[in-house]
């Protein structure tokens, strides 16, 4: 551990998107200059940073170029070469270390992990070859979901398999003999929830709100705070979330997406070592943000208070639905907290930023949202 990195000192942040242009806004709020290592110019990140390093994650030399004009260095997706990560680990202080990127750069690993740390997971097989995928499909039954071990997000790397006959198929679409798959159960889970924990340099952990999340086309499309569980599940959510930060040894932030099968059942889904989408809500609705608490972490400042200060529902802003956003923008930011990222094309399914409505209730946040965005929603379904 280090002592607390003063104001005025640089954080270098890996990867130029929208979670690095936040944890940068966040960091300029406490007094922080950015550096950051992204392969376009002009990234979300960039466009509000000091220092822009163009370089791919994998370079050495860019990595070398960025660990010179910053003091800690923190990552702002998995997807970082973790080959790269541990090389500047050796170079410059990085106190989320390159091992927790490593583990959930790979489905196969992260799930071991968790298991290792006594938290259960759907039932779930590695997958080599297709008789591989033969036989977990006899263990684990259909329908089932084959995934990609590496790379895949917003339900890209995936394939769900309803019959034994889809098999051959969907080993091929992912890609299989080239690379490591796995096999998991299908969960006929009541709802999807997360829980953002966060520990620090100095061993201190805080957890923000459970948050109820809701997808489309397998990508997230609203998260709803407090989540509508009980307190039991509540509960035991965050205890599961605190104890994988304690035994993964985290610094920083991590997401832990999670399956309430029932009232006395949970799975851990995935993990996100750093910031996540579904933590978004947290700028307005929390004492303090996701992304302040990262950067309050990683540099050794004692964490902020956590607790909701209204309910909230945050919406995510795709690439459809842009223009219509933006000839409604009156109404989103009377209701609401409008945030864009800045991003050069606006591709359907994209991110490209989120909006967050505030309420008296849940009931009250998600009616006004409703009330507005399904304007946007069938403009959108025009185009």
């Amino acid at each position: 551990m280090k002592a607390m990195l003063p104001p005025g000192k640089t954080i270098g942040i890996l990867g130029g998107g929208q979670l690095g242009r936040m944890m940068a806004l966040a960091a300029k709020a406490m007094g922080f200059r950015i550096a950051v290592m992204e392969p376009k110019s002009d990234s979300p990140t960039g466009q509000v940073a000091d220092e822009e390093v163009v370089a791919t994650y994998d370079d050495r030399d860019g990595a070398l170029q960025l660990a010179e004009t910053c003091d800690v260095l923190t990552y702002e997706f998995e997807n970082i070469d973790a080959d790269t990560a541990s090389f500047l680990e050796e170079k410059l202080y990085l106190p989320q270390g390159s091992k927790l990127l490593f583990t959930t750069q790979h489905r196969l690993r992260e799930k071991q992990a968790i298991e290792g740390a006594d938290v259960p997971v759907a039932p779930y097989r590695g997958v080599k070859t297709e008789t591989d995928l033969t036989n977990a499909l006899q263990e684990l039954k259909c329908p089932a979901v084959l995934k990609t071990c590496q790379g895949g997000y917003d339900g890209k790397g995936q394939v769900v398999i309803k019959n034994e006959h889809e098999a051959s198929e969907a080993f091929s679409v992912l890609g299989g003999g080239d690379r490591e798959l796995v096999l998991e159960s299908w969960i006929p889970f009541e709802k999807e929830i997360s829980v953002i924990v966060t520990r620090s340099t100095t061993g201190e952990i805080t957890t923000f709100p459970v948050g109820e999340n809701v997808h489309q086309h397998n990508i997230l499309h609203q998260t709803i705070v407090p989540a509508r569980i009980s307190s039991q599940t509540k509960d035991k959510a965050e205890r599961i979330a605190r104890r994988l930060a304690e035994k993964l040894e985290l610094i920083g932030t991590l997401a832990v997406e999670m399956f309430v099968i029932n009232e006395g059942t949970i799975y851990v889904n995935e993990l996100a070592p750093r910031p996540h989408n579904s933590g978004h809500y947290t700028i307005e609705a929390c004492e303090t943000s996701q992304f302040a608490q990262h950067i309050r972490a990683v540099c050794g400042w004692p964490l902020g208070e956590t607790a909701l200060l209204k309910p909230v529902v945050m919406t995510n802003i795709l690439g459809q639905h842009l223009s219509p956003v933006y000839e409604n923008l009156k109404d989103l930011a009377k209701q609401g907290h409008v945030h864009l990222y800045g991003k050069e094309e606006a591709k359907h399914g994209r991110k490209m930023g989120h909006w967050t409505v505030l309420g008296e209730s849940v009931e009250d946040a998600l009616d006004r949202t409703e009330n507005i965005w399904k304007t946007v929603s069938n403009a959108e379904q025009d185009n």
